[in-house]
């Protein structure tokens, strides 16, 4: 008798259980099949506004820097051998108009050398490296937030995960007794939107500095060259 009724209570509380399981993944279930992206977005909270602010931040240095390099990269493929000509010819200011024409780190590099034309070489020399140096200064300007922004995106999404978490718990602690696991798991999925949209802001962040990196490493390969090829023909035997 007694065992049977133990069965009976033991059966009703694995259905109630059973139940109760069921209808929070039902309603779980539910609840994401009508979420979109912008509604985890908004589920984020106040943390998604900076990570959003710093994302517009880097997309921006990212596209500046980019056409920036890309002006600095483009090389008049006949303008070194204007300049050859016009110095073996005595033709120095005609050299200068060349590289006053011309608005490129490369050509702002080889006037400064034109201009110590007479003076002792290694003076030209380190007047062109001074130059080159301002130049690729200019290239490599607000790069260094695009490395920030990689770094600082993951930590403040954690941050808000954090706070998220400390929230939700905090929830589940005032309903007492009555334990939801429904409030639980929305409130960790929400707080780790955060998390996922800082790692979002810290790759795309890493990605654009890299690829500005290899820019502006580019440029100086050549302007290197450019210098090199300068002082040859400076070296020339008249």
């Amino acid at each position: 008798m007694l065992t049977t009724i133990f069965l009976q209570i033991v059966q009703g509380a694995d259905t109630a259980v059973a139940d109760t399981v069921k209808k929070t993944v039902d309603a779980a279930t539910q609840q994401y099949d009508k979420l979109s992206y912008w509604d985890l977005m908004l589920k984020g909270g106040l943390f998604m506004i900076p990570l959003a602010i710093l994302l517009l931040i880097a997309v921006y240095i990212f596209f500046e820097r980019f056409m920036a390099t890309n002006r600095a990269a483009k090389e008049d493929t006949g303008f070194m051998t204007n300049i050859k000509q016009y110095i073996l010819d005595g033709k120095i200011d005609s050299a200068l108009a060349t590289c006053r024409s011309n608005s490129s780190p490369m050509a702002r590099m080889i006037e400064k050398g034109i201009q110590r034309i007479g003076k002792p070489l290694n003076d030209i020399s380190a007047a062109i490296e001074n130059v080159g140096k301002l130049e690729v200064a200019k290239l490599e300007k607000s790069v260094g937030f695009l490395s920030t922004i990689a770094g600082v995106g993951p930590m403040l999404g954690f941050l808000g995960t954090v706070s998220g978490m400390i929230s939700a718990f905090y929830q589940l602690s005032k309903s007492g007794n009555n334990i939801d696991i429904g409030i639980l798991s929305g409130g960790i999925y929400e707080a780790m939107v955060t998390t996922v949209a800082g790692l979002i802001v810290g790759i795309l962040a890493y990605l654009a500095y890299n690829i500005i990196v290899a820019r502006v490493e580019k440029v100086v390969y050549m302007l290197e060259a450019r210098a090199t090829e300068f002082m040859d023909i400076l070296n020339e035997p008249a």
